[in-house]
């Protein structure tokens, strides 16, 4: 998780009101591959099965399942003439649609 797009979620969870939270990052069934990325607010403490990642003082848990498939992963957030959001750059991708939200 790059130190942009752990701002970009730090900013999130102040709008919400718990900044203190963590950011829930995994995958789940769906999207036009069989799997998406999903971002929930997670106000609860850490499982002892997360993987906890922190940067910038921004916590990120990540669930031991999607980790299997989220391993070398690189989340950025990027702006440009078409919009803003977050990227990934995951290199376990074995093929893609194109609409940069399935895995």
């Amino acid at each position: 998780i790059t130190s942009r797009a752990a701002k970009v979620m730090a900013q999130q969870l102040a709008k919400r009101g718990t900044p203190e939270g963590a950011i829930r990052f995994g995958i789940r069934g769906g999207g036009c591959t069989g799997y998406s990325y999903h971002f929930a607010f997670e106000d609860r403490p850490a499982r002892a099965s997360d993987h906890l990642i922190v940067v910038d003082g921004t916590r990120v848990l990540i669930d031991a399942k999607s980790m299997l498939l989220l391993n070398g992963t690189v989340v950025d957030f990027e702006t440009g003439m078409r919009g803003h959001g977050f990227r990934f750059d995951n290199p376990n991708v074995k093929s893609n649609c194109g609409c940069g939200e399935s895995v």
